[in-house]
């Protein structure tokens, strides 16, 4: 602040002189010099805004009567320095047509320095005295009504530097300046203290700096930690000042929201696309200064994930480039974690590369089992059963799967039908093949979403039959007479065809140009296995004897052939 705006010492010494001696004559002062008690004046309020005016309330308590003028002084002790003959009322917004309570010192009129044109010699305080009268001529004069505080109002400006990679801190800095009564001209206020400290995420305690002759300061730095990045980290500025010159509180926000990082080139790659339950993913790369032609980066900090950070379920690491730049991480795959890829990243926020990515499946643990299993005497085996992920009951299925049904052949397992996985239905599924019997099983090949799994061997079995020494005759045959077809029934029991006793037999035909056949008679093998059956001739065709099988059999060969007999 200029010298010419500060009071001299004797000037204060006056001010003090002049305040005690009001003070004495206040007290002193005879009832019988009171103004008339019906009207009445309230204080005086310098604006903080604009420390040259100020306003003050003033009333009547006579009938039918309003405040009409009110006046006032402003003085140093006793020596009256500026006399306003009115103060102009203020109408109140929500009734403008009330009578004005509150009088206000018009802003043409500001009080200003006598530098500035004013009459106001130096900045402080000084007494207001009021008189107020109304319509009726009561009258009120009010001694010491108020105080002009004609002193500077604080302002401050805050400010904090970027963080840097080099600089993890952050330094508060600004101007501390006041603004002048009357002119509104900006000062800067030298030697003063501002108290910094930061708010959030961590409070600390106050910090002090004091203004240069400039009026700028600049405080302690603060460290800035990277997690911290994430979150604004807020400050703040505070000064408060009350002597002859300065009045007031002022304070001020900054946040530390940008920074400046090392940018740096990184590149990832991973040893596999799938990996199962237990296995190991190990991701390699090299951390480079584009910068410097490339240079390699030792000792910084690289994050690895399984799953991709989306939630943070899956394995993660933290692993060091050396001093090639070269870094390498191993990490354990864990199914029924989040599964989508892995990722590269920087868990130092001051150093900075865009993240790598790739693709990983880790199959969820899978689990098939059968619910029902049979061989139809026509030679076909048909498995039902449910497949789901082993320890997680709603696991979705984003594609399809199949269940591939396997049967022993020649000591190895061979496909030979396919399910598909309805999971709409409760997981169900059906697989189904020609086949005589034997060994078979369920199995889930793996997949991106669920690993291998298959049920444990189970045998199917029935045994073979079949038609031996078939004969039909007579031949030729009378129309309108009958054939006699006869035949042994056999099935393959211990590693042998042996005879088939007491199973029921029907003797079929099949008209000459026809391929439809026709159940003519019916019966029943006798004990050493022998058939007979007998029936109406009705023209040309061939004839054969069939068994269908039980529980136990299969239904004698359909292709088996038969005898043709002539009709004449």
């Amino acid at each position: 602040m200029r010298a010419d705006l500060r009071p001299s010492r004797a000037l204060t010494a006056g001010l003090a002189a002049a305040a005690l001696a009001a003070t004495t004559l206040a007290v002193t002062a005879t009832p019988a010099a009171a103004a008339d008690p019906l009207v009445g004046v309230g204080r005086a309020v310098t604006d903080d805004t604009q420390r040259g005016l100020f306003q003050v309330t003033a009333w009547t308590d006579a009938p039918q009567a309003k405040i009409t003028r009110v006046s006032a002084k402003v003085r140093q002790g006793d020596t009256v320095l500026v006399d306003i003959p009115t103060l102009p009322g203020v109408a109140d917004p929500w009734n403008p047509s009330a009578p004005a309570t509150t009088f206000r010192l018009p802003d043409a009129a500001v009080l200003k320095l006598v530098e500035d044109g004013g009459r106001i010699p130096a900045l402080g305080t000084y007494a207001i005295d009021v008189t107020a009268t109304d319509s009726l001529g009561n009258k009120q004069t009010r001694t010491d009504a108020g105080q002009l505080d004609f002193r500077l109002r604080p302002v401050l400006t805050f400010s904090l530097t970027k963080p840097t990679y080099a600089d993890r801190s952050t330094r508060p800095s600004g101007t501390l300046a006041g603004v002048q009564p009357g002119s509104g001209d900006v000062v800067p206020l030298t030697g003063e203290t501002v108290s910094t400290e930061r708010l959030t995420p961590a409070r600390t305690s106050p910090q002090s700096a004091v203004t240069d002759s400039a009026g700028k300061f600049t405080g302690t730095p603060y460290p800035i930690a990277g997690p911290e990045l994430a979150y604004a980290s807020t400050f703040r500025a505070t000064y408060t000042g009350d002597s002859a010159t300065v009045h007031g509180t002022t304070e001020q926000f900054a946040q530390v929201y940008e920074w400046v990082p090392r940018k740096v080139a990184v590149t990832a790659t991973a040893d596999k696309k799938r990996a199962l339950n237990g296995q190991t993913v190990t991701v390699t790369g090299r951390m480079t200064d584009p910068a410097a032609a490339n240079a390699p980066v030792a000792n910084h900090p690289v994050r690895v994930r399984l799953g991709g950070p989306r939630y943070g379920t899956g394995a993660s690491a933290i692993v060091r480039t050396g001093a090639d730049g070269r870094y390498t991480a191993r990490l354990l795959a864990v199914s029924g974690g989040e599964a989508g890829g892995w990722t590269v990243d920087s868990p130092d926020s001051f150093l900075e590369f865009p993240t790598r990515s790739g693709a990983l499946a880790i199959p969820l643990e899978s689990r098939t089992d059968v619910a029902s299993i049979g061989l139809s005497a026509d030679g076909r085996v048909t498995v039902s059963g449910t497949f789901r992920a082993r320890y997680e009951a709603n696991a979705n299925f984003p594609t399809a799967q199949s269940i591939r049904l396997e049967q022993l052949v020649g000591g190895g397992w061979k496909a030979i039908a396919w399910g598909s996985v309805n999971s709409a239905y409760y997981n169900e599924f059906t697989a189904s093949a020609a086949s005589r019997g034997g060994y078979f099983r369920l199995r889930h090949l793996t997949t991106d979403q669920f690993a291998e799994s298959s049920t444990g061997s189970f045998r199917l079995t029935r045994l073979d039959t079949r038609i031996v020494s078939l004969n039909a005759g007579p031949e030729p045959v009378t129309k309108g007479g009958y054939v006699t077809a006869t035949g042994g029934l056999q099935h393959y029991a211990d590693f042998n065809w042996r005879a088939y006793a007491n199973a029921p037999v029907v003797l079929q035909f099949q008209p000459r140009g026809s391929t439809t056949w026709k159940q003519m008679a019916t019966g029943r093998s006798n004990a050493s296995g022998n058939v007979s059956l007998k029936a109406k001739v009705t023209g040309d065709g061939t004839w054969r004897i069939r068994h269908y099988g039980d529980a136990k059999h299969f239904n004698t060969p359909a292709s088996a052939g038969g005898d043709y007999v002539d009709m004449r």
